[in-house]
């Protein structure tokens, strides 16, 4: 494996954006519907999202495979990885320290995240229209509220300060005006993306996601 290990750590780089880092903005965008339309406008996106030709396909080889990839090997990178936060404690490396940590969370949270939703719906214990009854128990739920703001911040954590790691190492950002300039870039970004993602689970304590809305057909 020491023979390949930089086609390996490359591919994980590159499937930390690409599909990976765009899934993670569209579902965040995608829930987002529900804090800014309501249930009926995150009905509707779920209803689009899923009748997208070959979606099962589409979600196996470009969202499933790419997370399984890269948070095994994540996995292993963040125990071979060598901590010297108490010998050199300045601002870079512990964001090395935090980009692990969180990686280990984000996948926790996305394995336990796509069991409770998209697992269950497979299966045929839940509906699609129901999905946002669930995710109202989900977010009504204080104790399950606050593991889900914990994963969905570590995510987009994990992803804004994997952007700036992957511009450094792709050679984007090779000097050090660039990469100061690329860390505040990261770092507005991460609050904003953060708040859509918080102000979507929180959106879901709303009690009009308690029943399923009908959406109007037309004839």
């Amino acid at each position: 494996m020491n023979g390949n290990s930089y086609y390996y750590r490359k591919l994980h780089s590159l499937l930390g954006v690409i599909p990976m880092g765009f899934f993670l903005i569209e579902h965040l965008l995608s829930n987002y519907t529900a804090f800014k339309g309501g249930p009926v406008e995150f009905l509707k996106t779920v209803e689009w999202l899923n009748s997208l030709p070959l979606v099962l396909l589409l979600e196996i080889f470009f969202i499933w495979l790419p997370i399984l990839y890269h948070g095994v090997y994540g996995l292993y990178v963040a125990y071979q990885a060598r901590y010297n936060t108490n010998n050199y404690s300045y601002f870079r490396n512990w964001m090395f320290v935090l980009q692990r940590t969180t990686g280990v969370l984000t996948l926790i949270f996305i394995t336990w995240h796509f069991y409770e939703t998209r697992f269950q719906v497979a299966v045929g214990h839940v509906q699609r229209q129901d999905l946002g009854v669930v995710m109202h128990n989900i977010a009504t739920n204080p104790v399950l509220l606050t593991i889900y703001i914990i994963g969905i911040v570590a995510a987009v954590f994990h992803f804004c300060n994997g952007m700036w790691s992957f511009l450094v190492s792709w050679g984007i950002t090779v000097g050090p005006r660039a990469q100061r300039i690329s860390t505040y870039v990261w770092m507005i970004a991460f609050i904003l993306i953060a708040y859509i993602g918080v102000a979507s689970i929180v959106a879901f304590v709303d009690p009009q996601f308690a029943t399923v809305p009908q959406l109007a057909t037309s004839h």
